[in-house]
C-alpha cells in the first residue's frame, strides 16, 4: 500500500488511508482520542457551558480532536506473534464473497451509468486514490477542521491530514460566493450563522478528489454545505454534497464529533510515496467513516 511520515498529531476520519508498510512507523506517534481529550479541561461526566464571543455567536476557537489519521487502527497481536492492523475484531468472522468490494453503508447513491466507474476506482484504489499520491483529500473527505480561528468577519480552518497540512479562509461578513477564482480541491467557501449553527457553503471545486475512500468521485459542479455546532467542549460537524450530474440525490456524511484539546498542531513532515511500486494485490481497507 503506502508509506508516509505525516501521521496527524491531533486529529480528523478525514482520509484514514495509510498503507500497511507505513503503519508500524506511524503508530508510534499516534495518540488515542481519549488520551488527547483528557487535556480539554472539563472533568469527566460534567457538561461544560458553550462559550460565546462578544457578537453572541458560539466561540468555535480552539484545537479539535476528531479521531482522524490512523486512530481507527487497533493493532492486535495473535498467539503466533503476528500483528493484525485492520479488520481484527471479531477475529474469526469470515467475509462473504458477495460482501467483498461492496460499498460501505453510508455511501453516495450514484446514477446507474456511473456505477462501473465507481467500482473501477474502488478496485484500483491503491493506484487511483489522490491521497495515496500525497494530494489533498478535498471536501468533504477531509472532515472537520483540526483548529479553528474565529474573528469578526471570517473564520480560518486548519487541517493536519494524512497527506499534509491544509487551510481554508471562510468569510462570514455576508459577501457573495466568488466567481473569479480557480477551481481547487477545497473549493471557495462562505459562511453564515443559522442560530448557533455555522453553515459553510463551498463551490468551485476541481474534480480530482474523492468524497470518501472508496472511489466516490465527483464533478467540478459539486456543492458542499457543512454544518458546525458547538456544545460545551464538543464540536458537531456534518456535510451535505449536491452533485446532480452524477448523484441521484444529495449525500450526507456521517455526523462527526470532535473534542476540545489543549494539544497544539505541529508542522507535519512531508508526505512521500514509498511503497506503491511494491504492491502485490489490490487489497485495501474499507472506508472507516
Amino acid at each position: 500500500m503506502r508509506s508516509h511520515a505525516n501521521a496527524p498529531r491531533t486529529a480528523a476520519p478525514r482520509t484514514g488511508l495509510v498503507a500497511a508498510a507505513g503503519l508500524a512507523a506511524l503508530m508510534g506517534c499516534s495518540q488515542g482520542v481519549g488520551e488527547r481529550a483528557e487535556a480539554a479541561g472539563s472533568a469527566p461526566g460534567t457538561a461544560a457551558a458553550t462559550p460565546r464571543l462578544a457578537d453572541g455567536h458560539p466561540d468555535l476557537n480552539g484545537t479539535w480532536d476528531n479521531g482522524s489519521g490512523i486512530d481507527f487502527i487497533r493493532p492486535q497481536k495473535s498467539a503466533d506473534g503476528s500483528v493484525c492492523l485492520l479488520g481484527c475484531a471479531p477475529a474469526a468472522r469470515p467475509v462473504a464473497a458477495a460482501d467483498r468490494g461492496a460499498p460501505p453503508p453510508n455511501f453516495p447513491k450514484y446514477r446507474a451509468q456511473f456505477l462501473a466507474k465507481v467500482k473501477q476506482l474502488n478496485d484500483e484504489q491503491l493506484q487511483s486514490d489522490p491521497v495515496l499520491h500525497c494530494h489533498s483529500p478535498g471536501l468533504p473527505r477531509i472532515g472537520p477542521p483540526d483548529k479553528i480561528i474565529q474573528i469578526p468577519g471570517q473564520i480560518v480552518f486548519l487541517y493536519d491530514d494524512v497527506s499534509g497540512a491544509f487551510w481554508r479562509i471562510v468569510p462570514t461578513d455576508g459577501r457573495a460566493q466568488r466567481t473569479d477564482v480557480e477551481d481547487s480541491s477545497l473549493g471557495d467557501s462562505i459562511g453564515h450563522w443559522e442560530g448557533d449553527t455555522l453553515v459553510v457553503e463551498a463551490t468551485r471545486f476541481s474534480d480530482d478528489t474523492w468524497l470518501t475512500d472508496n472511489g466516490a468521485f465527483h464533478t467540478s459542479d459539486m456543492r458542499v454545505t457543512e454544518r458546525i455546532r458547538r456544545n460545551g467542549d464538543t464540536l458537531e460537524w456534518q456535510a451535505t454534497v449536491d452533485d446532480p450530474k452524477v448523484l441521484e440525490q444529495p449525500w450526507k456524511t456521517q455526523v462527526r464529533i470532535a473534542k476540545l484539546t489543549k494539544q497544539e498542531l505541529v508542522e507535519p513532515t512531508p508526505c512521500v510515496d514509498q511503497d506503491l511500486a511494491h504492491v502485490v494485490d489490490k487489497t485495501h481497507h474499507d472506508n472507516p467513516r
